[in-house]
């Protein structure tokens, strides 16, 4: 409809120019918007307002020339002139509600756009490292990073999702060497107790659980397996009870063997075994919350050598630092090598290797995002908000690479977990995080990740644990999916079939043979009728603006209004007869396909932020 009125505006204001009404000058935006007031119709265009300059005359002369030139078309109910010089439109109900018809041809294609142009886009999220379970904080980046590339597809982006494994560096031998120690530790309390692995498993977590206990050391004999675990690696360590868990999934696999290995035999063995596993732990859960990745990028792959090739012989840093280097800005200092990162606006220079010859961690982010751009043509890094200070040093780096302003960063702020109302205390000693997982196992997928997204990455989330398993209005996710549920149930009666019946002919066919062909949507004039038509004719603008402003979170609020939407007109409007309330067939089957587009929408708008759209609660 959007271009059918530019097209109408443009030809009056031909027709006003050859008629002399206006002096001739060129429209470049007819300055179509949706009017926050329906009574001042479903668009209107502020071109008047936007030409008075050029035209030299006032808006309100333009406006009206152009309102008394305007042809004639069966879509628009009519034409007013409002303010200094808004043109409003107003449809006439089969135009308004011509997209009800659409939402229901086009399902899960309905609203897509190509402000994206095809550009193809890197989305980089999660990226947690792989020494223990991921935390909600994760959970909310896997949220935002999977709709917001959910949502930028749904736009016309060439979208990649990656997960960067930081899997180089000392936090993996730290890792590796826990786990040995924790292994040793079980091995002994085996031998000096008499206790099988399990009882020896318990027996060590028991020991923890005292230490966390005993926050004062008051009772230091009720843990010594902590604090000797504590002091044997220097406090180095993960102390999770996780750590005690793979020590014990490590001797119930290989017994003993690994007592009798070197201590650099036994970390590297347990290091490499456990970083794999927390992989994999890692992919099943973002699969778990819908969250897959086309790719999982290991660290340690920027410094192993190309073995054939044009690239033969270098490494992803190696190439990174040649092309630094050839534009100027490495040098050498005290034995170290140096990027000169202040010539792009950074605070100080940044060293790459340093004088021993070791990598540092930058030279990684370095190599990796030089990787990046070989790829792909934008990059998207999702990070924490605590890593802000991290943004300007990768940005130098991509500008000297050469890729201004094609590096960008979302930070994602915390989650600040609560159960009925009141904050679940976190304690890196008590080990009282809530992970993940629990959350997921807890709450469900639908419910965490909704709720993760359903606010702006720039705000923390109050996650009320309690609140959002209610199954009540006063829960937005159960609203929502509630209002799908209702509708197929609706449409299945209609249709005279069961649940499962439904099931399985799927819900379009059900919707097919409830509604019929050839329904005539200029019955539905009802305010609430009306009223969908306008929201659901808004979710194509909306969103091409979340992927344009990487807001997805925007579209809780669209699903939330259109589900109110949808219950204030079945309120209103009555869709099936029942017993002393007969209804018009043609207007019953209008207000089912009504029905069957909001159900369209939801399902697609829930589809945009990883959510199912349940047909039955």
């Amino acid at each position: 409809m959007p271009e059918k009125i530019e097209e109408l505006v443009r030809a009056a204001l031909a027709a006003a120019q050859e008629a002399g009404d206006l002096p001739a000058f060129d429209l470049e935006d007819c300055g179509l918007e949706r009017p926050a007031d329906t009574s001042h119709g479903e668009w209107t265009s502020t071109c008047a307002l936007k030409s008075a300059k050029l035209a030299h005359c006032a808006p309100k002369k333009i406006a009206d020339a152009i309102a008394a030139n305007m042809p004639q078309d069966a879509s628009i109910a009519k034409v007013e002139v409002a303010g200094p010089g808004f043109i409003n439109f107003y449809l006439n109900a089969a135009a308004n509600n011509a997209v009800l018809a659409e939402a229901r041809a086009k399902g899960m294609d309905f609203a897509k756009s190509n402000v994206g142009g095809g550009l193809k886009t890197q989305v980089e999220f999660v990226s947690a490292n792989p020494v223990g379970p991921m935390h909600v904080g994760h959970g909310r980046w896997a949220a935002l990073g999977d709709s917001l590339c959910r949502v930028m597809s749904h736009a016309g982006y060439d979208i990649q999702r990656e997960f960067y494994i930081n899997d180089h560096g000392s936090q993996m031998d730290v890792f590796g060497n826990s786990i040995s120690y924790r292994y040793m530790q079980l091995v002994e309390i085996m031998e000096k107790q008499g206790l099988d692995i399990d009882a020896a498993r318990d027996f060590l977590a028991k020991d923890r659980d005292n230490y966390v206990q005993d926050e004062a050391d008051e009772h230091l004999d009720s843990h010594p397996y902590m604090d000797a675990f504590t002091q044997g690696l220097g406090g180095n360590a993960y102390g999770g009870t996780y750590i005690i868990d793979e020590a014990a999934a490590f001797y119930k696999k290989d017994g003993d063997k690994w007592a009798h290995a070197t201590d650099e035999e036994r970390m590297l063995y347990f290091r490499e075994e456990g970083y794999a596993k927390m992989v994999e732990n890692m992919r099943q859960l973002c699969h778990d919350v819908r969250c897959d990745f086309d790719k999982w990028f290991s660290e340690r792959t920027v410094y192993i050598k190309d073995t054939e090739g044009p690239n033969a012989g270098t490494s992803a840093v190696d190439r990174a630092f040649a092309k630094l280097d050839e534009m100027g800005y490495l040098y050498n200092k005290d034995g170290a090598l140096w990027f000169r990162s202040t010539d792009l606006g950074d605070d100080k220079d940044r060293v790459l290797v340093k004088a021993n010859g070791e990598y540092t961690y930058f030279a990684s982010d370095v190599a990796y995002h030089w990787d990046k751009f070989q790829r792909v043509d934008h990059v998207i890094d999702i990070w924490g908000c605590d890593h802000h200070g991290y943004i300007n040093r990768v940005r130098c780096v991509c500008d000297a690479l050469g890729y201004p302003g094609k590096f960008e960063v979302l930070l994602g702020q915390f989650v600040n977990l609560l159960r009925n109302g009141k904050p679940i205390r976190m304690s890196k000693r008590k080990g009282t995080m809530v992970t993940f997982q629990e959350l997921v196992d807890e709450v469900g997928a639908d419910a965490t990740r909704y709720t993760l997204i359903s606010r702006s990455s720039n705000q923390a989330i109050d996650f009320d644990i309690e609140a959002v398993k209610e199954k009540s209005q006063n829960n937005p996710v159960y609203y929502v999916q509630y209002a799908h549920a209702r509708i197929c149930s609706i449409l299945r009666k209609a249709a005279g079939v069961t649940p499962e019946q439904a099931a399985e002919m799927g819900m379009d066919a059900v919707a097919a043979q409830a509604i019929g062909e050839n329904v005539d949507y200029a019955l539905l004039t009802d305010p609430t009728e009306l009223a969908l038509s306008r929201k659901i004719s808004e979710l194509e603008d909306l969103i091409a603006s979340c992927a344009r402003d990487r807001a997805p979170f925007r579209l809780t609020h669209f699903a939330e209004e259109l589900a109110g939407g949808f219950h204030s007109f079945y309120q209103a409007c009555q869709v099936l007869p029942s017993e002393g309330r007969p209804v018009d067939a043609e207007l019953s089957r209008a207000r089912l396909a009504a029905c069957d587009a909001v159900r369209n929408v939801l399902a697609l708008t829930l589809s945009l932020i990883g959510v199912s759209a349940p047909e039955q609660m």
